[in-house]
């Protein structure tokens, strides 16, 4: 995107789900887009790890490591478009679905329940045309489900890790801007389609897309 939650369970690719009843299970799970096996993600993921394995300085590093590390496609007007972790970190880019697929799988990597959250913001300062923006959540200790958006900053936005008040990239203007109310386990296939459509950062900012949704909080 260039500008108490429910979870969700659609699924855009195979996963692998751990053995477990606990319902944040999905949180942590691998997929072909949230690639947490990967080699690549798996030593970063590592290097990124407290000392003591903390859990609010782990997600902590992993979030400001993607939102300052990978560089947001449309802000620098760079290829290829990317969609899995391992993509990201290889390419060293992605739009904000991808930067947080990436974050999804560091976090999980580090056994910290992550989802992926979707925003339907318009592309100006309000009104149309709209589209939908992809950001994370994580799953906090005495906080709960904690929204974070590692789509980088610069002027104008300043998204921040700092819970249990949220710091995101944007804020809503207008009635038509809303955040879904999941918090997704896997990315929507429509995020998918377009990220895997589109090959270069210019003709997917024309093509951002503008998923149907209902309001949330």
């Amino acid at each position: 995107m260039a500008k108490g939650m429910r979870r969700g369970r659609r699924i855009s690719a195979k996963s692998t789900v751990p053995s477990s009843d606990d319902p944040l299970a999905p949180y942590l799970a691998s997929c072909a887009v949230i690639d947490v096996a990967h080699p690549a993600v798996q030593a970063l993921a590592k290097t990124l790890r407290a000392s003591d394995g903390a859990i609010l300085p782990t997600a902590q590093a992993c979030f400001e490591w993607v939102r300052d590390n990978i560089r947001h496609s449309s802000d620098y007007q760079l290829n290829p478009v990317t969609c899995s972790a391992s993509e990201v970190l290889e390419g060293g880019t992605g739009y904000c679905y991808a930067k947080a697929h990436l974050l999804a799988a560091l976090l999980r990597a580090n056994a910290i329940p992550a989802g992926l959250v979707y925003q339907r913001l318009s592309m100006g300062d309000s009104g149309p045309p709209y589209c939908t923006h992809g950001l994370n959540a994580v799953w906090l200790p005495d906080v709960g489900w904690y929204r974070v958006d590692p789509r980088g900053n610069k002027p104008g936005v300043d998204a921040q890790f700092t819970p249990p008040e949220e710091r995101l990239a944007f804020t809503m203007h207008d009635n038509e801007e809303y955040f879904f109310p999941h918090v997704y386990a896997y990315p929507l296939p429509a995020i998918v389609k377009a990220l895997r459509r589109w090959d270069t950062w210019d003709k997917l900012y024309i093509h951002l897309p503008d998923i149907p949704g209902r309001k949330g909080r």
